[in-house]
């Protein structure tokens, strides 16, 4: 890859937040990430430490650099979405937002999904970021719902599940080392959700001789097991 120059023809330098996030990966790699401290990360970047935590909190957050921007991308992309389009099939495109940030760098996110299955802290750290991708999906399905029947409850259920689908297509493609199309793998996963939950497809558009399924949880009810309640009642319906 060439490097991008100054309009006098010397080398761009790149953004200190890129600059700190690529010191600190290249330790975690080398000598491991509990090995390594920030004042590793800042020598190797050769800056001080006021400017690592000028951009991240902490060593977690520099694993993964480009979440915060890839959630500014979903909101926006959420808050301009027309309203005439299906729900279900807009947050499914929010979700491929996440999929281009992780298949514009195969390497990297190959290294990276290694690393946070070594490390549970880091394991951690990333279900709290896909916790508020989650999220943000909900709270446009809540809007759009808002005053329909369950619409709140829908909304939970089916954020997690297009969350669900989209992070078992990517680790499907990152297990695999990067090889190949990361979409297909994913809109096969997503579109099993717009099957089962789309306006146009499931129970939201369902017609007077159509079976639709009903069922109730309890208002603390763990998402996983309101998905385990929905799976059973649509495979035993």
């Amino acid at each position: 890859m060439s490097e991008a120059r100054e309009s006098g023809g010397a080398p761009k330098k790149a953004p200190m937040r890129e600059v700190l996030a690529e010191a600190a990966f290249q330790l975690f790699l080398e000598r491991g990430f509990e090995r390594t401290t920030v004042d590793d990360i800042v020598a190797r970047a050769g800056v001080g430490r006021r400017s690592f935590f000028r951009y991240f909190p902490s060593k977690e957050d520099a694993v993964f650099p480009d979440h915060e921007s890839c959630l500014a991308d979903m909101t926006a992309f959420l808050g301009a979405a027309s309203d005439e389009r299906d729900a279900v099939d807009v947050v499914c495109d929010g979700a491929r937002i996440v999929l281009r940030l992780y298949a514009a760098n195969p390497e990297f996110s190959v290294q990276r999904y290694r690393l946070t299955r070594e490390v549970p802290g880091l394991r951690t750290y990333e279900l709290s970021v896909v916790r508020r991708y989650e999220r943000t999906l909900a709270g446009y399905l809540r809007r759009r719902w808002d005053g329909a029947a369950d619409g709140a409850l829908r909304a939970e259920v089916v954020a997690a599940s297009v969350v669900a689908a989209h992070n078992n297509g990517l680790r499907t493609w990152l297990r695999s080392g990067g090889t190949g199309d990361a979409e297909v793998a994913v809109d096969h996963a997503l579109e099993l959700v717009r099957h089962v939950w789309g306006e146009t497809n499931g129970a939201a558009s369902a017609g007077p001789d159509e079976d639709v399924v009903v069922m109730v949880a309890s208002k603390g009810a763990p998402m996983w097991r309101v998905l385990q309640q929905v799976e059973s009642a649509l495979r035993n319906d």
